[in-house]
C-alpha cells in the first residue's frame, strides 16, 4: 500500500491525496489551491496521475479546498464514484457550480486583458455546467456503516464535527492476506461548534494522515467567545457602526446565526448583558451571499446532523437558522442598498478570507471607518486579504482602490472549524485500541506542523512525518519513501520572485505618489525634498530595469 502527497502539504489548502492498494488506485480528496498567488498556479498545473487510472475517490467533506478540483477532475474525462456523505452532496451541488460561476467570472476578465494586448483568449479552470455535470458521479453514504468498496477495500465514514457532513474515513485494504487501516482525519471539528457534534473518536489504525490547521494554537472556550462577539457587536452598533463579517458561506455562517438566535440564554440576570441584547435584538442581522442562503436550506434539510440539544430546540419549534430581524439577500441590487443606508447593522457575507464576492464591496464602504468593525471568526490563509486585514495592515487595496484600516478588527479564534492543539492532540489519544505506527501531518502550516509534531512525539512516541509535495510512501514497516514528482511552484520559484519584487515597488511608488499629491494640495514641497524624492525615483527605475532585464 502506498500514498503520495499532492496537496495541503505545508500549507492548508488544495487537500489531495493518491492511495494505491489490492491493486486499485484512489483519491481521498480533489480540492482547489487558494490563498497566495503562487498556490493558486498550481489549480492550472496537469494532475500528477493519469485522471483515467483512478477508480474511485473519497471525499471528506464539502469545503472548496477539499472539494473544489472535481469538476476539473470531471472535465478531463473522470467518471468513477465519488463517495461522500449525503449532507455533503447536497452542498457540493451548491457548492461546485458557485465556484464554477467564480472560474468563468474571474476568466472572463483574465480574458478582456488579454484581448486587449492581442493576445489569444484562454479557457476557465472548468463552468459552472462541468461542476452541474460532475454530481452525477457522486455516491452517498451513511455515517457508521462499513461499505465495501471492492472485496479487498472498505471504508467507513465517521462525523467530523467540522461541518455539515464532514467525515472522518476509515480504509481497510487487504493485501496478500494481510489487511491495513489507514484513518484520514479530513478536517477535525472544533469540540463546542454551536450547531454540531463533537468529532468521532477513532480507536485504532496502522497509520493516520492528519489535519494541523491549529497545532500550535488554543481556542478560547465557547462560554467566552460567546461573551466577547456579544461585547463587540453591541459596542460597534451603539456607536452607531456596522458590523461586518467575513463568513464562509457554507458552516461559519449558519453557525454564527445560531449564536446570535442562542446568546439570550447567557447571563439573564446581568443589567449590563440586557441592554447589550437589547442593542442586539432592534439591529437587522442580513445574510448577504446567495450560496448561504442555498447553504442554510441545505442546513435546514439535515438538522438531523445537529447535536442532541440542538434537535431538542427544533422539536420546541424554535428554527436556530432564524430569528426576527434576519434578512437574506439574494439580487446585486439588494446588497448594495446595504451600503447606501447608514443604519447600524449586522452584515455577514462571504468570502471568509475576503479574497472574492460581495464582502469585498462591504469592506470597501466599513474598512475605513472608525466606527464600524471588522469581525472576522474562521482561519484566514496566508496571502488572502483576510490575513492582511488580521495581521494589522494600515492600509489594503480593495477593488482596485487603497484605504487606509481606520476600522476596529477583531478576530474570535474560537469560531474556527478546525480543532485546536489540545483537541488534535486528544484525536491522537483516542487510539486506545491500537495506536497509528506512522503519523502525516498535512493541512498546516510549518510552525503549526513542527510544534504538534514535536507535542506528539514527546507524548506518545509515535514517528511523526510533515508530508512533502510530491512524497511517495510505501506503508510498511520501512516506510520507504520517494519523490515522485516536485512541486510545480519550485519551477516558477524565480519568476514568483521577481512579482513579489515588482508588487513591492508598485506599493512603494503608491506610498510616494499619494505623499507628493498632499504635499502639492498643501503647498509644503521644499525644494531639498524635490530633489531626494527624484533620487528615489531614480533608484526605483534602475531596480525596475534590472528585473525587467532578469526576468
Amino acid at each position: 500500500m502506498k500514498i503520495t502527497f499532492l496537496g495541503a502539504t505545508q500549507t492548508v489548502t488544495g487537500s489531495n491525496f493518491l492511495v494505491e492498494g489490492a491493486g486499485k488506485r484512489f483519491l481521498v480528496d480533489c480540492g482547489l489551491h487558494q490563498g497566495k498567488y503562487e498556490e493558486e498556479l498550481l489549480n492550472d498545473e496537469p494532475f500528477e496521475y493519469d485522471v483515467n487510472s483512478i477508480d474511485f475517490m473519497l471525499l471528506t467533506h464539502a469545503h472548496i479546498d477539499h472539494s473544489g478540483r472535481i469538476p476539473k477532475l470531471y472535465k478531463e474525462g473522470y467518471r468513477n464514484p465519488i463517495y461522500a456523505t449525503k449532507a455533503t452532496c447536497d452542498l457540493c451541488s451548491i457548492m461546485l457550480p458557485d465556484s464554477g460561476h467564480i472560474q468563468e467570472t474571474e476568466n472572463e476578465i483574465k480574458n478582456k486583458k488579454r484581448k486587449r494586448n492581442g493576445q489569444k483568449p484562454i479557457q476557465p479552470l472548468y463552468t459552472v455546467e462541468d461542476a452541474e455535470n460532475s454530481m452525477e458521479v457522486f455516491r452517498e453514504v451513511e455515517y457508521d456503516n462499513i461499505v465495501q468498496i471492492d472485496p479487498n477495500i472498505s471504508v467507513r465514514f465517521n462525523d467530523a464535527g467540522h461541518m455539515l457532513g464532514s467525515s472522518i474515513i476509515e480504509v481497510w485494504i487487504t493485501e496478500n492476506n494481510e489487511t491495513k487501516k489507514i484513518v484520514f482525519s479530513g478536517d477535525i471539528g472544533n469540540n463546542d461548534i454551536p450547531l454540531l457534534s463533537s468529532p468521532t473518536m477513532i480507536e485504532s489504525a496502522d497509520y493516520l494522515v492528519m489535519e494541523s490547521t491549529y497545532g500550535n494554537r488554543l481556542h478560547l472556550k465557547n462560554d467566552k467567545k460567546a461573551s466577547i462577539f456579544l461585547d463587540v457587536v453591541s459596542e460597534t452598533l451603539e456607536n452607531g457602526g456596522t458590523v461586518v463579517i467575513p463568513s464562509f458561506a457554507v458552516g461559519r455562517t449558519q453557525e454564527i446565526l445560531f449564536e446570535l438566535d442562542k446568546i439570550k440564554e447567557q447571563r439573564k440576570n446581568d443589567e449590563a448583558f440586557a441592554k447589550e441584547y437589547d442593542t442586539l435584538m432592534k439591529a437587522k442581522v442580513y445574510v448577504d451571499s446567495p450560496l448561504a442562503t442555498s447553504a442554510t436550506e441545505v442546513f435546514e434539510k439535515n438538522m438531523d446532523l445537529f447535536k442532541p440539544e440542538v434537535q431538542e430546540f427544533i422539536k420546541r419549534g424554535d428554527n436556530p437558522l432564524d430569528f426576527p430581524g434576519l434578512s437574506f439577500t439574494q439580487s446585486v441590487e439588494e446588497s448594495k442598498a446595504l451600503n447606501m443606508s447608514d443604519e447600524p447593522c449586522i452584515i455577514i457575507s462571504a468570502s471568509g478570507m475576503c479574497d472574492v464576492g460581495r464582502i469585498k464591496h462591504h469592506l470597501k464602504h466599513n474598512i475605513w471607518n472608525p466606527k464600524s468593525t471588522i469581525l472576522f471568526v474562521g482561519y484566514q490563509a496566508p496571502g488572502t486579504l483576510g490575513r492582511r486585514i488580521v495581521d494589522g495592515e494600515k492600509k489594503v487595496k480593495i477593488l482596485g482602490e487603497e484605504f487606509a484600516v481606520k476600522a476596529r478588527v477583531e478576530y474570535i479564534e474560537g469560531y474556527s472549524g478546525h480543532a485546536d492543539q489540545e483537541w488534535l492532540l486528544n484525536f491522537v489519544y483516542s487510539f486506545t485500541s491500537m495506536m497509528p505506527k506512522h503519523i502525516f501531518l498535512v493541512h498546516g502550516e510549518s510552525e503549526a506542523q513542527e510544534t504538534l509534531k514535536q507535542k506528539i512525539e514527546e507524548s506518545t512516541g509515535i514517528g511523526v512525518t510533515i508530508a512533502k509535495y510530491g512524497e511517495e510512501y510505501v506503508l510498511d514497516e520501512n516506510l520507504s519513501k520517494v519523490q515522485v514528482c516536485k512541486n510545480p511552484i519550485e519551477k516558477q520559484q524565480s519568476r514568483i520572485d521577481i512579482i513579489e519584487k515588482m508588487q513591492a515597488l508598485e506599493d512603494e511608488i503608491e506610498d510616494m505618489k499619494h505623499n507628493l499629491k498632499e504635499n502639492i494640495r498643501i503647498s509644503s514641497n521644499a525644494d531639498v525634498d524635490m530633489v531626494k524624492l527624484n533620487n528615489k525615483v531614480n533608484d526605483l527605475r534602475k531596480q525596475i530595469i534590472e528585473i525587467m532585464k532578469n526576468k
